[in-house]
């Protein structure tokens, strides 16, 4: 347990309950009529495939408070570190691409910052693991 994962864990959590309660409320003003049934199934996709990152959020949430408050992981602590920490590296290299290849809007960097927060925890777990 240090510092760096202390934080990360404490972010992680206030992301699970943010992502899932307030975005979901952002992915439902987006809810077609249910007139055009194709428009339809792919929001439920949309949907579906938000909430996916919820689930990682959670088990990353999870991971991070074994690592941090038992021993369960202490022989391999530092190397799950290392992989949650190129895990969100990966997420936020992949939001950036999403990004740059979507139509652009004024400011979509700043605005769609989940990558900046991604690149945060990857930092962290990584300063994390080479604490330990």
């Amino acid at each position: 347990m240090n510092t760096f994962t202390i934080i990360a864990n404490v972010l992680l959590l206030l992301t699970l309950l943010v992502h899932t309660f307030w975005g979901d409320k952002d992915i439902k003003v987006i809810e077609p009529d249910g007139t055009d049934l194709n428009k339809l199934e792919k929001w439920v996709m949309a949907r579906g495939a938000f909430h996916l990152i919820s689930v990682d959020v959670l088990m990353a949430a999870i991971g991070l408070t074994l690592i941090n408050f038992t021993t369960i992981f202490a022989d391999v602590q530092q190397l799950l570190l290392k992989i949650l920490s190129i895990y969100f590296l990966m997420y936020s290299i992949s939001f950036l691409i999403v990004i740059s290849i979507s139509r652009q809007f004024p400011k979509n960097y700043g605005i769609l910052w989940q990558w900046l927060f991604f690149i945060l925890m990857s930092v962290l777990l990584f300063q994390g693991a080479i604490q330990n």
